[in-house]
C-alpha cells in the first residue's frame, strides 16, 4: 500500500471517529433539551451580511424587544399543548458577529455536508460574542439591505449543534417577518421537520394546514409554524406578515417532545 494511500485512509478514518463523537455529543445535548424541564437560552446573533451601512442602522438600534414576539408565540402554543412550562424559550441579544459563516455546499456529497457541518461549529464556536451562561440554542441571523430586492437564500437550522442560520430584511417592516423564520428555524434545531413541499414550496396537506377539516378546504387564515406559509389554493401560499399569523400543528409538537 503506497503512502498516499495509507495516509487517506487514516484521514477518513479519524474523520470518521470525529463526526461520530460530534453527533454522540449534539445527540445527547439535544434529548436533554427536549426533556422540557427547563426553559431553554437562545442566543440572537445579528450578521451585517452585506456590509451595507442601512443593515447596520438596523442592527445598531435592534433590541431584545424587536425578538419579544417569539418568546410569546412559544409560550402561547405551549399553553395550548398543556406544556409544564410556562416560558419554554429565553431570548438573549449577543452582540454583533463580524465574520460570515461558512456557506453550505453547492454538491449533495455526503462527505462534504460533513466537512460543511464541522466547519460551520468550529466557525459557531469562534464567533461566539454572547456573554452569560452557554446558550443551549444559537441562531445566527445575517441582515440585509431590502432596498436589493433580491430573494434571499434559504435558512436553515441543524439540530446536530443545535444552531441555525438565519437570512433576514435589515427594515422594521420586516421585523415581525423575520421573527417567523427564526421561529422556524429554531425549532428545525429542535428536531422538527418542514412541512411544506422542497419544489413548490406550498404547505403540504394535512401536516401543513391548521384547519385541515375546513370546508371548503381554501383558503385558510393561518400558517403552520413549519409549513410557514398560508394555503391560499391548491396552488398558491401567502407568507405569514408576523406570528400572529401562526400556528404549531400537532405533528410539530410531537417532534419536539410536546405531545407522545
Amino acid at each position: 500500500m503506497s503512502g498516499k494511500k495509507l495516509f487517506k485512509i487514516v484521514r477518513i478514518f479519524i474523520l470518521s471517529m470525529v463526526l461520530i463523537g460530534v453527533a454522540l455529543g449534539s445527540w445527547l445535548t439535544s434529548k436533554r433539551s427536549t426533556e422540557w424541564e427547563q426553559p431553554l437560552w437562545i442566543a440572537i446573533y445579528p450578521i451585517n451580511a452585506d456590509n451595507r451601512q442601512s443593515s447596520q442602522h438596523y442592527i445598531d438600534d435592534l433590541g431584545i424587544q424587536d425578538f419579544q414576539s417569539i418568546e410569546d408565540f412559544i409560550a402561547e402554543e405551549a399553553r395550548e399543548f398543556n406544556l409544564p412550562l410556562q416560558r419554554p424559550f429565553t431570548l438573549k441579544l449577543a452582540p454583533q458577529v463580524k465574520s460570515l459563516p461558512p456557506e453550505p455546499p453547492t454538491s449533495g456529497a455526503i462527505w462534504d455536508i460533513m466537512l460543511w457541518s464541522l466547519k460551520l461549529r468550529y466557525w459557531a464556536y469562534q464567533a461566539n460574542t454572547f456573554q452569560g451562561p452557554a446558550p443551549h440554542i444559537r441562531i445566527f441571523v445575517k441582515y440585509f439591505d431590502v432596498k436589493d430586492q433580491q430573494p434571499l437564500a434559504h435558512s436553515f437550522g441543524l439540530q446536530q449543534g443545535m444552531l441555525g442560520v438565519v437570512n433576514a430584511f435589515a427594515t422594521k417592516k420586516m421585523t415581525a417577518a423575520n421573527a417567523v423564520v427564526i421561529t422556524h428555524e429554531i425549532l428545525h434545531t429542535l428536531g422538527a421537520s418542514d412541512k411544506y413541499d422542497l419544489n413548490s414550496g406550498l404547505p403540504i396537506f394535512p401536516d401543513g394546514y391548521v384547519e385541515t377539516a375546513r370546508n371548503p378546504l381554501h383558503p385558510q387564515e393561518l400558517a403552520e409554524i413549519m409549513a410557514g406559509k398560508i394555503p391560499i389554493s391548491k396552488f398558491q401560499a401567502d407568507i405569514p406578515r408576523g406570528l400572529h399569523q401562526v400556528i404549531m400543528g400537532q405533528q410539530t409538537a410531537r417532534e419536539i417532545s410536546w405531545l407522545k
